[in-house]
Formats: structure tokens, sequence, C-alpha cells
């Protein structure tokens, strides 16, 4: 199956089929009717766009038929969406841009459909490239849970898994331009491989995608988007550099790409070097240092019949373990990794290709992945190498999407994976060797009622197969045989709508079904994983959730409003439980056993620029979740609610400085007193930041500038969410960080 996809894509690459259609006019300011010069002219979905010339004039030739959204941006001013349906003519279309008051509608693709939020049965939460620039955190996790309804377990700053209204672990999925990671993300001691430089944006789903995109996304979805293409003829890059003064941490990272005719490239590298981390009461955080390189290559073309995308990744982290034996032997402060740390590395090959034939849009994806994790003791241990896994992954999707008409549109897709995983040379075999096949087949069908509602509703079938051949359970020779064959196969639906009450208030609506199959760590795991002992159960069925969610958004000049509720009803929940037994070694026994429960919670955000203070934004968001068992008792990793209150002070252009900030933020995470019946009640804490940044322009070359001051009070606390928390290690104490950004442009031949 594997070549038969592989030589599909190769054929469709060198299909030369016709489109000609273009779409062209003028961008003014609507203020003063004057040209835009070098507004950016965009088809996100079509990877394909140009520039404004010196009289605002603009040109976009080579388009396929079907529904296209076309996105107008400029430094200063609101962006603009205009959703086309293109047949056999050209178009004509003339702009007028308004001042940037507050962040508008945005084109978002990682929902059913490539649309505008607006457009969405879902509300999906973003972060932009400038966002994560000013969140002053050592890692990208961290940056993603200041949104509402996102939380993360940590282990210290290196080791973060991201938790999406109170699911986490095997129950979200992040993806990676599109390409689902598989990165042993069972464990909250396992986190993605990932940074965000040369990440445009981070789109997020909160609530089940298994419709899209399949088991391990019944709690919500975390995509990564990279930057777009340069616009054709130009050549941009950038160098970015942070320091972090509770770590002193060093993160550095230079990429450059271009776009020469239709053929696109990009080439980009960096290095992340962090000691162990301070506690609020100014004790060090023993063995919590961490250590990541990073590199990744793309080329690409970009033609009438289509877009097409060859990308390599490559991450290698060593990640330091907080754990007691490490306690008794790491005396210094450094950031060399010598003792009980996880050696990782990641390498990533996607094709990711855009086929255009009449009305159909032919996305096929193909990607593999290899992922090899050891773990490293020290002299006290019986080897020095106590695990070496190594996970082999290969990824298809074929999705087509068809234009009806100007109301109807559908996706039919199929999506499959193909993974192995083998144990090295290592005495411990946290999993064992084993084969996993999937495949599935979905359908969506999207329909616009006037401007009054849209809705969407689809159906996915899928079936998994799980092969572990016989084979000692774990790397003992002696120890108990085991050996698992199962197959899964699910049925999912869900149905959407998105009512518009008036230009400036819609309301959202959204039923879905989803599933979880278990995973070979629950199945099948048998010995230690960190400082317990963990038992798989191979009669484990597949979890399944049922959920709805409603939303409410109200924006206008000054203000935007949102506020969402959801309840997720899960039938056989999976989840690790502590037993009363222990091995003779005296470690506690987990299993992982099944319940039925539920979570339920919302989400409010607001966001404020009274007028006539153009300099001024409000803004504050609030989170609460609550996850139970129904036969009785908490779900475990159910974050605390969360306030949080931020007021920023901006300004554009001031002699030669750019985009001035200052902002305060205020966290308020309020106690757990809702543990389940392996944790312990959590305080409640406060937390205080301030930052300021600035760009300036020296010989017109910008220079962007920040310092970010997070728990500026230096508060001691807990957070219930960290996996350190029961060994007694606090949260990180004030950290400082100083960040500079320079962009750079090699050569530009667009006018």
């Amino acid at each position: 199956m594997k070549h038969s996809f592989l030589i599909l894509a190769f054929f469709l690459f060198g299909l030369h089929l016709l489109a000609q259609q273009s779409v062209s006019g003028k961008v003014t300011d609507i203020e003063n009717g004057q040209p835009l010069i070098g507004v950016n002219v965009f088809f996100p979905e079509l990877s394909k766009g140009g520039v404004t010339d010196k009289n605002g004039n603009y040109n976009i030739q080579n388009l396929p038929k079907g529904k296209s959204i076309l996105q107008f941006s400029f430094v200063g001013f609101k962006t603009v969406h205009r959703t086309i349906f293109l047949q056999n003519k050209n178009i004509e279309l003339n702009i007028q841009m308004d001042e940037l008051v507050l962040e508008g509608d945005e084109v978002v693709i990682s929902g059913n459909f490539s649309s505008t939020q607006h457009e969405n049965t879902v509300k999906i939460s973003t972060i932009d490239a400038r966002q994560l620039q000013m969140s002053g955190t050592p890692s990208l996790i961290e940056s993603i849970a200041e949104i509402p309804g996102i939380d993360m377990i940590s282990k210290g700053p290196g080791i973060g898994t991201p938790v999406i209204r109170g699911l986490s672990l095997s129950n979200i999925l992040f993806l990676n331009n599109g390409i689902p990671m598989e990165n042993f993300q069972f464990s909250e001691n396992h986190p993605y491989m990932v940074d965000e430089y040369g990440v445009e944006r981070i789109e997020i789903i909160k609530g089940p995608a298994s419709l899209i995109y399949g088991s391990g996304a019944v709690g919500g979805v975390i995509n990564l988007i990279d930057k777009a293409v340069s616009p054709e003829g130009t050549i941009e890059g950038d160098f970015n550099l942070k320091y972090f003064s509770n770590t002193e941490g060093i993160n550095t990272n230079i990429g450059i790409q271009g776009n020469q005719n239709g053929f696109v490239w990009g080439i980009r590298g960096g290095i992340n070097s962090n000691k162990d981390y301070t506690q609020g009461n100014g004790e060090i955080a023993k063995n919590t240092r961490f250590n990541r390189q990073s590199a990744k290559f793309n080329v690409g073309l970009i033609r009438k019949t289509g877009c097409f995308k060859l990308q390599y990744q490559y991450n290698h982290d060593k990640l330091g373990l907080a754990v007691l034996p490490a306690f008794e032997i790491v005396n210094d402060n450094n950031r060399k990794n010598e003792v009980w740390y996880q050696d990782l590395n990641s390498h990533l090959i996607s094709s990711q290709n855009k086929i255009f034939i009449g009305k159909f849009r032919l996305d096929i994806d193909l990607a593999y992945q290899l992922n090899n994790r050891q773990l490293i003791g020290s002299e006290l241990t019986p080897v020095f190498k106590l695990v070496n896994m190594t996970l082999q992954t290969f990824t298809y999707r074929i999705k087509s999407t068809y234009s009806f008409n100007e109301k109807t549109n559908a996706i039919f897709g199929i999506q499959g994976m193909t993974q192995n995983n083998k144990n090295g040379g290592a005495p411990e075999h946290v999993l064992p060797n084993a084969s996993l096949n999937d495949i599935s087949l979905y359908g969506l069908v999207q329909y616009h009622a006037g401007s009054i509602a849209i809705i969407e509703a689809g159906l996915r079938y899928s079936f998994r197969k799980i092969d572990v051949p016989l084979q000692p359970s774990s790397g003992d020779p002696d120890s108990e045989p085991i050996e698992y064959n199962g197959q899964f196969s699910n049925l999912s639906a869900s149905v959407g709508a998105t009512f518009n009450l008036t230009e400036q208030m819609l309301i959202r609506m959204n039923l879905a079904s989803a599933f979880r199959n278990p995973n070979l760590a629950e199945l099948t795991q048998n010995g230690m994983h960190g400082t317990r002992y963990e038992e798989g159960n191979p009669d484990l069925k597949t979890q399944q959730n049922l959920e709805i969610d409603l939303g409410y958004h109200l924006h206008t000049k000054h203000l935007t409003f949102d506020v969402s509720a959801f309840y997720n009803n899960i039938f056989n929940y999976i989840h690790l439980s502590p037993t009363t037994d222990t091995t003779d070694e005296g470690a506690d026994i987990y299993r992982y056993m099944q319940a039925d429960a539920y979570l339920y919670g919302g989400e409010v955000s607001i966001h404020l620029h009274p007028h006539p203070l153009h300099w001024l934004h409000l803004k504050s968001t609030y989170s609460y979740v609550i996850g139970k068992k129904k036969q009785g008792g908490y779900l475990p990793l159910i974050p605390g609610q969360k306030l949080i209150f931020d007021i920023r002070a901006t300004k554009n252009k001031w002699k030669a400085f750019r985009d001035l900030f200052v902002k305060a933020g205020i966290d308020f995470v309020f106690a757990q007193n809702n543990p389940s019946e392996f944790e312990t009640s959590t305080p409640a804490y406060t937390l205080v930041n301030l930052g300021a940044g600035f760009d300036i322009l020296i010989k017109q070359q910008r220079f962007s500038f920040s310092i970010i001051a997070n728990n500026l009070l230096d508060v001691t606390y807990f957070d219930h969410l960290s996996s350190l928390k029961p060994l007694g290690i606090y949260d990180m104490g004030r950290n400082v960080s100083f960040s500079v950004k320079i962009p750079f442009g090699i050569r530009n031949n667009t006018n």
C-alpha cells in the first residue's frame, strides 16, 4: 500500500492541468483613499499570492476553480478576507483597509474546512509568532498554556505536555503542519520535540476532532503551521536570540527562505541550552537542565496545477530527569546532561501536495517519522543505557475537496498509518516490540444557508490492528511472556452550525462523537516507568466520547467577547490507577483501568480597546473544568480554575521606533480541592508578569527587542499539574527573558 500512494503522488506531481483564472484589483486606505504599497495578498490554502505595487495594484494568476479565501494583510491595518468562487472568468476585487484596533477575523486551516474564524462551527484558538516571541517562556508548550482552556503537565521547563479541557497525553493530537506527531506520547515524561521558530501560528481545536484526524483527537488538536512562503522573487530570513535569567538559558535560531518563479525553499537551525531551574524559594531544582538542537529544510514548487512541498526536520533533545536517584549524585548546576536524562532523536520527512483538477482539490500528504528514545542512568545503575526504543511511523492522507457551488462544499478522504516499535540493546523494555496498522474513511458536507447559517455534518469509519509477537514482557528474558493480537473498529460522527445573529454577533453549536483506541502502553506495558511499576491491560476497550459545545461571539470595533461551554460524556475512559500492591523492591504498582466519566466547563474571554484611548488594550480570560468518574471520584490531571488579567499599551510609531508596547498581567490560579485518588489538593497562587518591547529602524534595517518578566514577585508555588509536586519541588521562580529578532531581506524583485 505504501508504494501505491508514492506512485500516485509522483504521477499527480507530473500532471499539467490548465487553470487560467485570475484575481486582480487595487488596495487603498479607507480614510484617505490613498493606495497602499506592499500589502500582502495571499491565498492561505493555495500557498499563492503577491504584494501590491506602488499604485496599490495586485494581480494573481493561474488560480484553480472553486471556493477560495483571499487574505489582505498589512502592518497597522485590520486584515481583510474575501471568499470568492472562481469559475471560467477573471475577477476584479478592490479592497479598502481600515486601521487595526482589535485583532479581527482570521483564516484558519485546522478545522473541517479552510475558512475564516467566523465561519467555523467550533472556535479555533490561535497564537501567532509575535505572541510566541513575547511570551517569555523557555518552551513552546508553556506559551500555548496561556490560551484559556489550555494547560500544561510539566516536569520542569524542558518536559511539558499540553492539556486541553482536562484531557491530555493520548487523548489529544499534536500536528506538525497537519502531520500527526508520533513521539511516545503515552507518558508525561515524553514531550513533543518542537520549537516556535519558523512557525507562523499555532491553531488549537478544543473538543473532539476525530472526524477529520482520527483516534487520539478526542480532547482536541494542536497544529503548528509554518511561516507562509515568501512572495515571488524574494529571499528573506530572520535571526533570533533569547536569554532566560532563571535557567541562564540561551536560545538562538536562524532561518532563511525564498521564492524564485514558484520554486520555494527554506532552511533553519537552532540551539537551546538551559541549566537547572531555580524555584521560588531560591533552591535549585536538581537535574531539570535541558539541551536541544533542531534543523529543518524544505523545497517546493507552486504551479498552476498545484503546490508541492518536501520537508525534512530533525530534533535532538537531552532532557534531565528530576528523579530521586539523580538528587543523590547531581551536585552541580551546569548545562551538560551527564546522568539520569533522556536522549531523544526525531527525524521527520514529509511530502505535502495540493493538486487542482477543475473544481476538485486533492491533498496528498505522506510522512515518515523515526523516533529514538534512550534513557541514560548513572554509574550506579546496572548499565548506563537503560532504555533504547525506536519507533518508525509512516502516515498518509488523501483528501478531496469539491465545491458544488457557492453554497455547498464537500470533503472525502482516506487516512492511515503503519507503525513499528523495536527495542535495542538495553535491559528495560518500556514497550514491547510491536506493529500497528490503521486505515480510515471519512466524509463531510458544508452548506451555507445564505448569510444566516453555516451547517456541517460528517461521518468517519476507522479500523486498527495491533500485533505484539510472543516475547518476554520486559527486557529480562526470565520475565513473563507477552503476546497480543487485537483489532478495533469505530464509527464517529459530528454535526455543527454557526448562526449569524447580526454582522457582529454569532452562535456556534456542535455535537460530536469521538473515539480513542487503547495504545500499546495501555495494553501491554509491564515494568518500571519513572518511579512506579506500570501494568497494561489487554482487555481494554475503545474509549468513546460524546461532546456538546456551545459558543457565543461578539465583536465590535472596540470590543471582542467570547464565551463557550462544553459537556463531554466519556464511555470506557482509560486511566492509570494506583493499586495496593507493590513490587519486591517496594515500588507502587499502577494498572490501566476503564470507567465511565464526564467533563464539563467552559471559557470566557474579553478584549476591550476603550475609545478614544487607541493605545490601550484590556484583556481578561477565565477557564474552568471539572472531571469526574460516574461511579464516584475525580479524574486525574484536571487543572484548577484560572483567571487572567492583562493590560497593554501600544504605539505604532515614534521617531525611529515601531510597534512599541508595555504590558502587565496577573494570573490567578484557584485552589484545586478536587484531586483524584492518588493526587493531593493544591493551594491557590497568584503570579505577576511584566513586559516591554519595541522595533527600531536603523538605515531601513529592523531590529525587534523585548524584555519579559514572569513571576515577577518570585512566588513559591505548586501547580496542580506539575509531576514534580509529589517530590516537593516547587515551580519556577522569577524568570526575566531578553529577546532580539533581526529580520532581513536579501533580495526583492517583485516590483
